[in-house]
């Protein structure tokens, strides 16, 4: 069973909305925080997602991809962002850190999934960008 059907309901139907956008704004290796043996490298990531349209967006879901070197590969969807179902209005953004553990370099990449005012499901792509542990 799906634990998120709504964002399964939604990517089927989401179409793109000009003028929404996502940045990544920092990548930060952050060895000191926890880790699993198994993926022992931490990264901080600062993302900001934009609505540069004509229509306030609520995010409700998102799905992130990391692409391990090693050729593993990671599929994370959820419910909303960092426990929020945020609502950004024209003009307005939303930002946010999070992060992620791998245990080799990697290229990450993804989508949110939302509504405008008019209850039309819209999705906005996150920029593919690394997390390279450094030498």
């Amino acid at each position: 069973m799906n634990p998120f059907p709504e964002y399964s309901k939604l990517s089927a139907k989401a179409n793109e909305l000009a003028g929404l956008r996502v940045t990544v704004d920092e990548v930060d290796y952050m060895p000191a925080l926890d880790a699993p043996p198994d993926r022992p490298h931490p990264f901080v990531y600062y993302v900001t997602i934009h609505n540069d349209s004509d229509s306030a967006v609520t995010i409700v879901g998102r799905k992130w991809v990391v692409r391990e070197g090693d050729g593993k590969c990671l599929v994370v969807e959820g419910d909303g962002v960092v426990g929020q179902r945020p609502r950004i209005e024209p003009g307005g953004n939303f930002s946010y850190n999070s992060y992620h553990v791998v245990a080799a370099d990697s290229e990450v990449e993804g989508a949110y999934l939302g509504f405008d005012d008019a209850q039309r499901p819209v999705v906005v792509r996150i920029p593919k960008f690394s997390l390279n542990i450094p030498a």
